[in-house]
């Protein structure tokens, strides 16, 4: 069953069709107008969208990946409504040159109840860089990650 019968479901279903390869039903955890902000700021703002990113990004980018969830959070905001937080860890991502490393990311999931079952309204995955508490623009336009503790 591919419903969010609980706000604590959607980071398991969304391993579970990203693991299988399946952005038709990724994308159907989300509501028609739904938000989605990857990793480096793309917004996608509707189901479609969802669905080609997803189905572009898991035969290109991540075709051999594994993705396993962690640690969730659930804030429940009312009755109808609820945040959930996941730690996310990403492996087998293709890189240009060959394989990439082990990815680890927190996931924000926005949820809406829609009757008996919950869709997403926004999505947004955040990359954990360890050691890091913010990024620099270089002169060159390129981020790096920096740490004001380490002075």
């Amino acid at each position: 069953m591919n419903q969010i019968q609980q706000p604590e479901d959607m980071p398991r279903l969304f391993v579970a069709n990203w693991n299988n390869r399946r952005a038709d039903l990724l994308a159907e955890l989300f509501e028609a107008n739904a938000d989605f902000i990857n990793v480096v700021g793309l917004w996608w703002e509707n189901r479609p969208a969802i669905f080609k990113a997803h189905a572009y990004g898991l035969q290109v980018i991540f075709p051999n990946s594994t993705l396993q969830a962690g640690r969730i959070k659930v804030n429940q905001l009312s009755e109808d409504a609820a945040i959930v937080h996941a730690r996310m860890q990403l492996t087998g991502q293709t890189a240009p040159e060959g394989q990439a490393g082990t990815r680890h990311t927190i996931f924000t999931f926005v949820l809406r109840r829609n009757g008996t079952y919950w869709l997403c309204v926004s999505a947004q995955n955040t990359d954990i860089v360890p050691g890091a508490e913010t990024y620099i623009r270089t002169e060159g336009g390129t981020l790096r990650p920096a740490d004001y503790r380490k002075k």
